[in-house]
């Protein structure tokens, strides 16, 4: 109980602190870290089902392009409002994360990072090839008058800046909660001996699928959110390269931190964007940094300073 409140009480000082952010930083900042928030989220579901249960995923970004297609094509094609289109997403990313984690959890180690990989692969050949309602490589823009939740304007850059914090907190909390509770204590149990979690009579395979469904829905959450807040929907975000990002958000924030995927994400947003104002080579910049932190601090920016400063950090 005592973990749970100290986890709550740290958890709404970061909010508060991303709230105040807002009026302190020019608008270009502003803006990147709206756009950092919703990463963090996408990374932040991937945290759950890699530093948590220790599952190697490549990829995440079909889930993440399930739950913004869901509500791109719900509102393009069904003219649905923003509201029904966000459950639209969410329901996307449900089923199909339920239904790639039966399959994939069928394998393990190397060879489930492979069909992760190849049904994400899967994923984005079926946009392309339905690309009379996706739109192809193309995508589709959702119209400033469609982007309007509850009579809030989404385009508008405050609203679409605390619309974004009020999702990140919505995630962090829950997955403070998951990390506190008897589940979130299972999986930390599989990550580090699925043998012997296995036992003491704990349903290993249940607990790996459930936490690939959660996983996937807050994954398919950042989907949809990006989709509405950001006005884009298209075939880039459902690539290789947006499975590998929030496996380097994780990796450089901290895996199997609550934080270290925010940490992570504003490190190499921020790392990408300075370097390519240096050079066309920033992803060589990206790479020596990964590199470099992953030599000097293995467990990730949150997980040093778990280990020397904030044992309690969760």
């Amino acid at each position: 109980m005592i973990e749970q409140i100290r986890t709550s009480l740290f958890h709404l000082l970061l909010i508060a602190a991303l709230a105040g952010l807002y009026f302190i930083l020019p608008e270009y900042h502003s803006g990147v870290l709206a756009r950092v928030m919703v990463l963090a989220v996408y990374a932040m579901g991937y945290n759950l089902l890699f530093g948590y249960t220790g599952l190697l995923s490549l990829g995440h970004a079909l889930f993440f392009a399930a739950g913004m297609y869901g509500l791109g094509m719900a509102m393009q094609h069904l003219d649905l409002s923003s509201s029904l289109g966000i459950l639209a997403g969410l329901i996307t990313a449900l089923i199909v994360s339920a239904v790639i984690g039966f399959l994939a959890l069928r394998t393990s180690g190397v060879a489930f990072m492979i069909v992760t990989l190849m049904f994400a692969q899967a994923g984005y050949l079926t946009i392309l090839w339905a690309g009379e309602y996706t739109r192809g490589d193309e995508g589709f823009v959702i119209q400033q008058s469609q982007r309007v939740l509850s009579g809030i304007d989404l385009s508008d850059a405050g609203n679409r800046y605390f619309a974004a914090l009020v999702l990140f907190a919505i995630c962090l909390f829950i997955i403070g909660w998951i990390v506190c509770s008897g589940f979130g204590k299972t999986l930390v149990a599989i990550r580090e001996n699925e043998e012997r979690a296995r036992m003491l009579g704990y349903n290993v395979q249940r607990h790996k699928w459930l936490a690939v469904i959660a996983s996937g829905v807050i994954s398919g959450a950042a989907g949809a959110a990006y989709a509405l807040l950001f006005g884009y929907v298209g075939a880039t975000f459902a690539t290789v390269q947006y499975s590998i990002f929030p496996l380097l958000y994780v990796l450089l924030g901290g895996a199997g931190t609550t934080i270290g995927p925010l940490i992570g994400t504003v490190f190499m947003f921020y790392l990408i964007d300075f370097s390519s104002e240096l050079t066309n080579a920033y992803l060589l910049v990206a790479g020596v940094a990964l590199i470099l932190l992953t030599l000097f601090a293995p467990q990730g920016l949150a997980g040093e300073l778990r280990k020397r400063v904030m044992p309690w950090l969760p």
